[in-house]
């Protein structure tokens, strides 16, 4: 019973948090104000949440890393795919290795196969607070596309960098070719088991679906399913379950391209999925904050290891462990997107040198969230011998530290450096659109157009099927005339106005509406089923 009232208590904060980010007259993150509230919940109650680390990753970072890899445009990360493994391997093993070196040589009563542990767990940023932090500062979007592209694959190298350095510490040696084998066989066999999960899966559901047909809930709750059978399939053979999700995710656009779901499945699971990433979003922030006070209120005893008495030592190291962070960073990027401009000009393709602000907002926004938190946490608390983890506590509160001064000066600074910040001009798409759009309609004529005869051989009366055919058949057509002809930008104007009117129009049904359902003068499933068209409309209307 107490689990349970845990639960939802932490279900309560998250919904408060997101009313207070609202409320607030200055623009702060909600994941800040998530973590201020859990750190609220931590001093004014008794009772604490024992974080099982492997338990917190299954749970929270299978289906979160499956939907973004699901909803990541896959064009505009496979456009810049060089930059995102750049960053994504080569900047995460630079971070190992260089601040594993700064941290045991500030610290030095922490071991050096600790140190790089701790360099490890704060070397992959997050996906999840990097879009938590792109919700309220408008990022670029070829730029969030990088920053996600990368978090969602530097968390394997960053965990399996973790595991050796665990290892390292508890039987003091090191193998360079058994790592490479072992991050080959974590990374290749994760990814090939997210794509084999997710294509058995689609065709069994498919199959079954065209035999006895679909039924919504069960189509949600096996996509549900996915993340969590792919992530504990990888783990069980040794592999990334992280990189297995996340692969879980990308192959699930592709499955549903060629085996797609009826209409009202597709919004149904959308609903679902986006309150399960704003759930589980906001509880892992609530939980880091949760945390915070038996972390500082260790402070004395934790910096006691590094040989000093003020507690404020510990926010010195802290606060150097970020800029180092932050200057590796800077010089990886500018060096990353050099190279990227000298390949381009090697292929005769002419691109703008990046600016000095891009560079800094690029790596200001390397947030750091619940895949530091969770790593730092699997730190076992015994070496072999039996003797404690030496330096254990030390590093969970540097990596908590890092998260929440990360999530700071990203707040903080990124709107600072992005504000009339002009990036390289994206090229429209609106013209891919329209064209898409016509090839569309044209196939949907000719295919009304097929019926139409079908149906008048086979039952007559082939003036009725040719008014109906011929009503349907004029919208597709009024359609390709709009964004063929010549007048197309009067069109598009035309078109913005239809749908301003046509929203008035949806506002004063819904006001009509409501008049009738509260006079009772219409019954409750009705109201529900005009609720939903007049919800359709909108939609459509306002996309």
């Amino acid at each position: 019973m107490e689990t349970v009232s845990i639960v939802l208590f932490l279900l309560l904060a998250v919904v408060v948090s997101g009313a207070i980010s609202r409320m607030l007259p200055i623009s702060i993150p909600t994941p800040l104000v998530q973590i201020l509230l859990g750190a609220v919940i931590g001093l004014s109650t008794s009772h604490r949440v024992d974080l099982d680390p492997e338990l917190f990753l299954f749970l929270f970072l299978p289906p979160l890393l499956f939907l973004d890899g699901w909803r990541i445009p896959k064009d505009e990360l496979l456009k810049d795919v060089s930059t995102v493994v750049e960053l994504a391997l080569g900047l995460v093993l630079l971070t190992v290795v260089g601040m594993g070196f700064f941290i045991h040589w500030m610290i030095p009563a922490m071991p050096l196969a600790v140190a790089f542990a701790l360099a490890a767990v704060v070397s992959p940023t997050d996906p999840i607070a990097v879009s938590a932090i792109a919700a309220r500062v408008p990022i670029p979007k070829r730029m969030m596309h990088i920053l996600e592209g990368e978090s969602l694959l530097n968390d394997a190298s960053g965990l399996v960098c973790l595991r050796f350095a665990i290892a390292a510490a508890l039987t003091g040696s090191f193998s360079a070719g058994a790592a490479t084998l072992n991050f080959l066989w974590v990374a290749g066999v994760g990814l090939l088991i997210g794509v084999a999960v997710t294509l058995a899966v689609s065709r069994v559901k498919a199959w079954v679906t065209k035999r006895w047909g679909e039924d919504v809930g069960s189509q949600i709750l096996v996509s549900l399913l996915i993340p969590f059978g792919s992530y504990m399939l990888a783990e069980h053979v040794h592999a990334s379950g992280i990189l297995a999700a996340v692969a879980a995710g990308v192959t699930m656009t592709y499955a549903e391209i060629s085996r797609a779901a009826m209409a009202s499945t597709r919004m149904r699971r959308n609903s679902v999925w986006d309150t399960i990433q704003f759930t589980l979003n906001g509880i892992i922030f609530v939980l880091l904050g949760e945390q915070l006070p038996a972390i500082l209120e260790g402070a004395h005893q934790t910096v006691a290891l590094t040989n000093h008495s003020s507690p404020w030592w510990l926010a010195v190291y802290t606060g150097a462990i970020v800029a180092g962070l932050a200057l590796l960073r800077f010089a990886w990027v500018w060096a990353s997107l050099r190279l990227t401009i000298l390949r381009k000009a090697k292929q005769g393709v002419g691109v703008q040198s990046p600016g000095w602000r891009l560079v800094a907002a690029t790596s200001v926004a390397g947030v750091r969230g619940a895949i530091t938190l969770a790593g730092v946490l699997t730190l076992p608390l015994v070496l072999n011998d039996g003797t404690p983890f030496p330096a254990r506590d030390l590093a969970i509160f540097l990596a908590a530290g890092v998260i929440v001064v990360s999530l700071i000066l990203a707040s903080i600074a990124l709107p600072v450096l992005l504000k009339g910040l002009t990036m390289p001009p994206e090229p429209s798409k609106q013209a891919e659109e329209d064209s898409a759009r016509i090839v569309t309609a044209e196939a949907a004529i000719r295919a009304v157009e097929r019926h139409q005869h079908a149906l008048a051989e086979d039952r007559g009366e082939a003036d009725i099927y040719a008014a109906a055919g011929g009503r349907v058949m004029d919208r597709y057509r009024e359609r390709i005339e709009g964004l063929s002809g010549q007048q197309a930008d009067e069109t598009r104007a035309g078109n913005r106005l239809v749908s301003e009117l046509s929203l008035v129009g949806v506002k004063a049904e819904r006001t009509a509406l409501a008049v009738l359902v509260r006079d009772r003068l219409l019954s409750s499933e009705t109201a529900r089923k005009i609720t939903r068209e007049l919800d359709l409309a909108e939609a459509r209307y306002r996309g």
